[in-house]
């Protein structure tokens, strides 16, 4: 069994399953939210505001802050020290700008594809990297930004060329200090035929075994040089395995087998799921099977109210995706009766609470009403109050819906809580 993981309460009914992820900085009680930090800090909240939000863990972005840093990466102080955050932390291994800054480009879909008018909204499922909104996606340059080698990927931003592959990408993550980090891996497009896609996830298994070898060369360095001393922080960071293979049953079945078998410390679903809702879910159910129970499940990128009930019904222990924070900065919040806009005219008088029996500090300590968040955000104040209101109440809304979801497994009342729940919406 993985000293790392413990699955404390499986569903009776379903494959949900409690369970507690041991890192460096601390426990995370599974299933969790991660709360995206994409340059090393969380937009319009302080650290003094996270920990009222029951957020557990952040991920940040290796490739953002690699061309943040630049040479100062080399004497960089650490995340945690960065973010004045003492909690677990994850980054990325920049496989999805792989993505991001080419087939979103040039194909302009998202990671879900959303080609069928009755998939309408499910391009809205995930993280484009520095777009708001998903129309602003077909509004990109169709440039592909990326060029894609056996050795690892060139990206060509304002004028500069970059070079990364597996073993910088590693080498990148040990020195931001993550508690979780990831293997390199090539992010492949809804658009993708089959043959591309089994080229990128053969490819993104060659970089796995190459992350690992990397990852594995610096722990034994770092033990040679502490036999006298506490192991730092870098000895102790949790290594994921990503699963690729687009919407193709035989190649999602082959990359689970083949990542599974590899001796990381816990698993990601990623890359493509999709052209629509119910084939992402086919993409867990394809995938998880197929991975060690007794290690870690990560989604990545997915993080609607909806889809976390089906994916922590299918398995899935952790996700991270944007929407609490970037829907926050433009209005948008989220309930448990719905989501809303809350800079429609509609809310101008309204004196009731975001949500009435929430326990955020915005409805709660300080008791702010709807009229007063619309009235912020029509003015914009220079303080960004509005946004930091609107991003305290979502995250914490979704941090408190995965300990309600955490609870509900151990009381085997799983299914019970996500009727509940989705019945209202």
């Amino acid at each position: 069994m993985s000293s790392n993981f413990l699955v404390v309460k499986k569903d009776e009914k379903t494959g949900a399953r409690a369970g507690v992820l041991k890192t460096a900085h601390g426990e995370i009680e599974t299933p969790a939210y991660t709360i995206v930090g994409t340059h090393a800090e969380v937009r319009c909240l302080s650290s003094a505001d996270l920990k009222k939000t029951k957020t557990q863990m952040i991920i940040a972005n290796t490739y953002h802050l690699w061309k943040d840093l630049g040479e100062k990466l080399d004497n960089f102080e650490g995340l945690h020290k960065k973010m004045n955050w003492q909690k677990p932390i994850m980054t990325d291994s920049g496989g999805f700008q792989v993505f991001s800054l080419g087939f979103v480009r040039e194909h302009k879909v998202s990671k879900v594809a959303s080609i069928f008018p009755e998939a309408s909204e499910v391009i809205k499922l995930s993280e484009v990297s520095k777009v708001s909104k998903v129309s602003e996606v077909s509004k990109m340059s169709d440039k592909n930004l990326t060029r894609i080698t056996e050795n690892g990927v060139y990206f060509t931003e304002d004028g500069e060329e970059k070079f990364l592959n597996a073993e910088l990408s590693i080498q990148i993550q040990k020195k931001l200090g993550a508690d979780i980090i990831f293997a390199f891996d090539e992010c492949t497009s809804p658009l993708n035929d089959y043959e591309y896609t089994k080229q990128a996830m053969e490819r993104t298994h060659r970089w796995a075994k190459r992350s690992l070898t990397t990852y594995n060369l610096k722990q034994t360095t770092n033990k040679q040089q502490t036999t006298d001393r506490r192991l730092t922080i870098n000895d102790r960071q949790l290594l994921y395995g990503i699963v690729q293979g687009g919407e193709y049953r035989d190649l999602r079945e082959e990359s689970a087998k083949f990542i599974g078998s590899l001796p990381f410390d816990g698993f990601a679903i990623g890359g493509s799921l999709g052209k629509s809702r119910s084939g992402m879910f086919d993409v867990i159910k394809w995938s998880v099977p197929y991975l060690p129970a007794e290690k870690p499940r990560h989604l990545l990128g997915i993080g609607r109210i909806e889809d976390l009930f089906e994916a922590v019904e299918l398995g899935i222990d952790t996700f991270d995706c944007v929407i609490p924070t970037r829907e926050a900065r433009h209005g948008a919040l989220w309930t448990k009766t719905g989501r809303f806009d809350i800079k429609k005219r509609i809310y101008a008088d309204n004196k009731n609470k975001i949500q009435d029996d929430c326990e955020c500090q915005v409805c709660g300590e300080w008791n702010i009403k709807r009229k007063d968040l619309y009235e912020l955000f029509k003015a914009k104040d220079k303080n960004n109050n509005a946004a930091r209101y609107a991003t305290i109440h979502n995250v914490y809304f979704f941090n408190d819906l995965m300990e309600k979801i955490r609870e509900a497994i151990k009381e085997n009342k799983f299914r019970e809580l996500k009727m509940n729940v989705l019945r209202v919406r």
